[in-house]
């Protein structure tokens, strides 16, 4: 069950928000019950055999993190000493960390792992056919988070299991994020504010989200996949190709988080942000602060940080550069394109570190979006491509001027084919909205154009998802 099918939108939800708030709002615990137990369901519901995992994946972090919260630094704990405290809190948290990489390990990369060890060693391993349980790296790397703020003391353990379980399970974020921390969420689990204008606001930004993701980035995903299926590529292909899929990704995956964010503000929760419009930015630095911030924080705090981040010299600062966006690249899949996207981006950071940061700070403003434009849809060139040869096949052709009448008129058949949804996508990846209604969000007449066009999305969107396939979420996979 994903957010833009019918049964979630006409059945699962409506149902959830009205058992939700029948019960009152005093009886705070019965509501988070509900909530529970609705996420159970809807993860048993895309796979049944998933939720097993989930299950032992909450109830292994939950008794990991009792387990270093009762061994305190520093205390005598049932007569163990003062020392060995800290050592048994740390041997819980490696204990826990290889529990969670042992899960993502299995079901994400065993199937890699052997195929390279195959290629390597000249061996003829069975691969493993395991299939890949729907947003098991979030719901993995929040029993993370969780772990390592009850180890570095940020959030106290905590001995409800079932609030542990609604923090890594609810549905709105279970499957694509944002990756939340335990100790934002748990006030909100304890005691929140449910109003009807927090849910009219959720409401308005899920439709939204989805209308960025149906009536846009699908379409825009049809004019991608249209181009690329092509046996050669010519140069204006290959350009408009990277160009509709940096906007496909950005209006797919924001537009999930905006209904996530929507969801769970419906039922008083507050969600991290994601997105704040990445393409804007000047750099490649500053793209990293505004693309799917909650991975990019979590990278920060629990990998490149306790690697040593700035404070061990500039060389290991660029080693731990490097291995934050290797792992980066291989969160995202098993496969040695998204390792090669990682390490790209680690260059660059590392190259705008050294000094092109400093640069581009002095030159004119467009040449600092111009260069991160350029990086950005060359990075998306490799991340989205099948394979390492593809990757460097559709740069070649972006680079090297392959000039053919039918690729040339292909692409400007297509450009005026998609010529609104491509439009529409730059409209939407630039402020606009966002100023709209810092300037004029209090007018009556704003708010009455912004509720009518909420409608109007919605009938649209409801006709696009009766009329067409199912496209899922592009993020899903990863």
């Amino acid at each position: 069950m994903v957010f833009n099918s019918p049964v979630f939108l006409f059945l699962f939800l409506p149902a959830t928000i009205a058992v939700y708030f029948i019960v009152p709002k005093k009886l705070r615990g019965i509501r988070n019950f509900i909530l529970l137990a609705a996420s159970l369901g809807f993860s048993f519901y895309g796979e049944p055999k998933a939720i097993f995992l989930l299950l032992v994946s909450v109830t292994g972090n939950y008794l990991f993190a009792l387990a270093i919260g009762v061994f305190r630094a520093g205390d005598v704990v049932d007569a163990v000493p003062r020392k060995s405290g800290a050592g048994v809190r740390r041997l819980f948290l490696i204990i826990a960390v290889v529990f969670n990489l042992c899960i993502l390990g299995y079901f994400k990369y065993a199937g890699f792992f052997v195929a390279n060890i195959n290629a390597v060693a000249g061996t003829a391993f069975n691969i493993p056919d395991i299939a890949l349980p729907l947003g098991i790296s979030f719901f993995t790397f929040q029993g993370l988070s969780y772990v390592f703020d009850v180890y570095k003391r940020k959030v106290a353990a905590n001995k409800n299991f079932f609030a542990v379980a609604l923090y890594m399970t609810m549905f709105p974020s279970l499957i694509s994020g944002p990756i939340a921390r335990f100790g934002d969420i748990l006030p909100q689990i304890i005691n929140r504010d449910e109003s009807v204008d927090k849910a009219s606001a959720g409401i308005r930004r899920f439709i939204f989200g989805m209308a960025k993701k149906v009536l846009v980035a699908d379409v825009i995903g049809a004019l991608t996949a249209e181009l690329l299926s092509v046996s050669s590529l010519g140069t204006a292909d290959a350009w408009l190709g990277a160009a509709a899929y940096t906007l496909q990704i950005f209006l797919d995956f924001s537009g999930y988080s905006d209904m996530a964010i929507g969801m769970a503000q419906i039922f008083g929760f507050k969600l991290p942000e994601n997105f704040d419009y990445p393409y804007t930015a000047r750099s490649v630095t500053e793209f990293w602060r505004r693309w799917h911030m909650s991975l990019s924080s979590w990278f920060r705090d629990y990998v490149y940080i306790p690697l040593g981040g700035n404070r061990r010299g500039l060389l290991r600062q660029l080693l731990n550069i490097a291995v934050v966006w290797a792992l980066t690249g291989l969160w995202h899949g098993a496969a040695w394109n998204f390792v090669l996207w990682g390490l790209y981006f680690a260059l660059l950071l590392a190259l705008e570190k050294l000094f092109l940061g400093k640069l581009l700070e002095k030159l004119p403003r467009f040449v600092g979006h111009l260069w991160s434009l350029l990086a950005i849809v060359v990075g998306w060139v490799i991340f989205s491509a099948p394979s390492v040869a593809a990757a460097f096949s559709w740069l070649g052709a972006m680079f090297t001027p392959i000039i053919g009448a039918s690729s040339g008129a292909r692409a400007l058949f297509l450009l005026g084919e998609y010529k609104l949804e491509l439009i529409a996508g730059v409209i939407i990846s630039l402020p606009f909205a966002k100023f709209i209604a810092g300037r004029w969000g209090s007018c009556p007449w704003y708010m009455l154009a912004r509720d009518i066009s909420v409608c109007v999305l919605f009938l649209l969107c409801i006709a696009r998802v009766a009329a067409s396939t199912f496209v899922p979420f592009m993020y899903f996979k990863f």
